[in-house]
């Protein structure tokens, strides 16, 4: 029996064998775009902590793995989360599934990326770069599907609900789906983002967002992160933000056994806005890593990062926070904080924030903090009938809280509140 081939060269292989049925292979530019990120990741593979970007993530258990493609059932039928808006968006091992999706209601554009290829040459492809992004090219080089949005000028589209859900549980499977995302002048959405699978399931999970905020356009994009336990999940945003427009992301990670966050944002017109916030909640045999790259490249321009880090058992967070600031972004604001709470003496944090300034009338600053519960804090509260672990859960509530009271959006506020309360239920069940 011929082994299964395992690492870059097993993703090679299978897109060898799948290039002339995978969507788009009639069509020129999307052949071009992974013909070029084929030869990308062919000649870069999966990083190594050798490489500065990745020097705290070890991607060797993705690399060993040995994916199969994803062979979901088109009739599953799977459980689905708590539903936030009125219209959803439903992806079963990367694929879309308009049976299981209601789009009724919104007020915009919403179509599967598979179908959509033919409408989307200068558009796919502009925002995230396969040369110096592996995961990039990877999912150029495989996506089947994805979703697109456009909401046009002036609309308030309201809230669609983003699903992903991995189920395979036989053989690890591999899937790639790619999101368009694109806010016309003055336009306003709110994506909450799900991703979870069963206890069982065995997936990688390996999305890419292309994100364009016009002028004056806002939109705001929780993204709770649940995978399965087994499940690796390995994500790219790319975001651009024209003038006075907000791109405003929360990103929650609570499950997956190993998780990289990348987030690019280009603040690319005067009195651009961003607010990249997130908590990671960490259990025992837990890698979660956020890296984020905000290019302030206009003037006027603000910028808020707020992350918190919660480590419990044998985990492992990781935080790189980098701030460019170019020679034309006069009069910059940015803000970057990192903190992390140690709930046991063998969970590992690494904190890496970066500032690089070419202006000269700015105001930016950055900082990291790491500690344990305080013990005068948890005293006075079990000094009041409440138990132990009750009170702990409380004050790691309470630490999280900064990070989430920053999300505007009444909706997606709720939305993170309940996942981390969900997350705390369960750590107080397991124990």
């Amino acid at each position: 029996m011929t082994a299964h081939p395992t690492g870059a060269a097993g993703f090679l292989h299978r897109f060898e064998g799948l290039r002339r049925r995978l969507p788009g292979a009639r069509l020129p530019y999307v052949e071009a775009l992974r013909a070029q990120a084929a030869e990308a990741f062919r000649s870069q593979g999966f990083p190594t902590r050798r490489v500065e970007a990745w020097k705290y993530t070890d991607l060797r258990p993705v690399a060993d793995a040995g994916f199969d493609e994803a062979l979901s059932a088109v009739d599953s039928t799977p459980d689905l989360p708590t539903a936030y808006g009125a219209a959803r968006a439903v992806f079963v091992d990367g694929r879309f599934r308009t049976d299981l999706s209601t789009l009724d209601g919104l007020a915009c554009r919403v179509e599967g990326l598979a179908a959509a290829l033919p409408g989307l040459d200068g558009r796919l492809g502009q925002l995230a770069r396969v040369e110096a992004q592996p995961m990039v090219a990877l999912n150029t080089m495989l996506f089947e599907d994805g979703l697109v949005v456009t909401v046009p000028a002036g609309v308030a589209a309201g809230v669609l609900d983003l699903v992903s859900l991995g189920t395979a549980s036989e053989r690890p499977e591999a899937f790639h789906p790619r999101h368009l995302i694109r806010l016309e002048p003055g336009a306003s959405l709110t994506i909450v983002e799900t991703a979870t699978g069963p206890d069982e399931a065995r997936y990688l999970h390996n999305p890419v967002y292309e994100i364009e905020v016009s002028e004056g356009a806002t939109l705001t994009h929780a993204r709770i992160q649940q995978e399965a336990a087994r499940a690796f999940q390995l994500s790219t945003v790319y975001a651009r933000v024209a003038a006075g427009g907000t791109y405003d992301n929360f990103t929650l990670n609570a499950g997956g056994r190993l998780v990289r966050n990348e987030i690019h944002t280009v603040l690319a017109g005067p009195k651009a806005a961003c607010h990249m916030n997130g908590a990671q909640l960490l259990r025992d045999g837990q890698h979660a890593d956020t890296t984020t790259v905000l290019d302030h490249a206009a003037p006027d321009c603000a910028s808020r990062q707020t992350y918190k880090t919660v480590l419990s058992g044998k985990s492992r967070g990781v935080f790189q926070g980098k701030i460019h600031v170019h020679q034309v972004a006069q009069r910059t604001d940015g803000y970057q904080m990192n903190q992390a709470l140690l709930l046991s003496p063998e969970a590992e944090i690494d904190s890496k924030p970066q500032l690089e300034i070419y202006a000269d009338d700015v105001k930016c600053s950055h900082g990291a903090t790491v500690g344990e519960i305080d013990a005068e804090q948890l005293f006075y509260l079990r000094a009041r009938g409440i138990p132990e672990e009750r009170a702990r859960a409380m004050l790691v509530e309470a630490f999280l809280r900064e990070a989430i009271e920053g999300v505007q959006d009444e909706t997606a506020r709720a939305a993170l509140d309940a996942a981390v309360t969900g997350w705390w239920s369960r750590q107080e069940a397991a124990a």
